[in-house]
């Protein structure tokens, strides 16, 4: 019996390796091809035959509801099942992603429980289980940790991240000018200014300060909750564009978690978070925002 296949379409190398390693620990039978954007995988989906297409929304040359579009046209993909992986969750955009046929959504940043529970509704609805379990090697049933993204992505063997302090922040290398700079205070993200935004978790939402920023990464500052952020849990950060409101959604992971104050009490975390779009629209954003950080320094780090 031939092996049920998925293709996972994202134009971030990190987010293609998470989906794939977490849909290989939990379904160990499944084959799994990948494309760069909407335009690779069209040029697959003429070649072959896949049971599930999961798929990003916002990649270059031809992005996830165009592919979608595309899909539903051709008579071979009409009834494939198509899991939209995005982090637009505007009602406008759902709306248009259910009338242009997509099966199914999944929100970035997503746990591994959440991916396979879509992945395993929408292979049941097209009757692909069964042969899913049957293509299935023996293997022992003891995944360990296997039911979350970091040890989806190191096999277990999670990084050990030691706290830092304050005054190692200004030898962190690759960035631009910080956006606050050192003093009394300590930071908030209660106001609505600029050199803020919200990062999104697949365990909720936490209001950060922007510390500085390049076109890699960024230096976040959040204050410490009782959900701590874990290394290499992938996460979206929202921030707010000019004046009309627009949000421009950033998609990444958590590459170091750090305390900011030099004591085991800290309130506040220091977070790097990794920047994986490649989208052009995405970059020209955070290049433009670099440019003007000089005139973006709201906030100051505790001491």
């Amino acid at each position: 019996m031939s092996k049920v296949s998925v293709l996972v379409v994202d134009d971030a190398p990190f987010i293609r390796d998470l989906v794939k390693k977490g849909l290989r620990s939990h379904f160990p039978g499944i084959r799994i091809e990948d494309a760069v954007n909407g335009r690779k995988a069209q040029q697959m989906l003429d070649r072959e035959c896949f049971d599930l297409i999961l798929c990003d929304w916002e990649m270059p040359e031809m992005s996830g509801l165009e592919l979608l579009t595309w899909c539903r046209a051709h008579e071979k993909l009409k009834t494939t099942p198509f899991i939209m992986v995005t982090s637009r969750g505007d009602k406008e955009n759902v709306v248009q992603a259910i009338q242009s046929g997509v099966s199914d959504f999944i929100g970035k940043p997503f746990s591994n429980e959440q991916l396979t529970t879509k992945v395993r509704k929408a292979l049941g609805r097209a009757g692909k289980l069964d042969a899913l379990a049957a293509s299935a090697p023996a293997r022992p049933t003891n995944t360990g940790m296997a039911n979350d993204s970091l040890a989806a992505l190191t096999g277990g063997k999670a990084e050990v991240i030691k706290p830092v302090s304050a005054a190692s922040v200004s030898s962190a290398p690759a960035f631009a000018e910080p956006l606050i700079q050192p003093g009394a205070a300590k930071p908030t993200a209660a106001s609505g200014g600029r050199g803020q935004g919200q990062l999104r978790l697949a365990s909720g939402t936490l209001p950060c300060v922007i510390k500085a920023l390049s076109l890699k990464e960024g230096l976040l500052v959040v204050k410490r909750s009782e959900n701590l952020p874990q290394v290499l849990e992938s996460a979206v950060l929202d921030l707010e564009q000019g004046e009309g409101g627009e949000v421009a959604r950033l998609n990444g992971y958590l590459h170091a978690v750090a305390a900011l104050e030099p004591k085991p009490d800290s309130e506040w975390l220091q977070l790097t978070f990794r920047f994986v779009d490649r989208d052009p629209q995405k970059l020209d954003y955070l290049s433009r925002l670099i440019a003007r950080g000089t005139a973006q320094r709201h906030f100051v780090p505790g001491a």
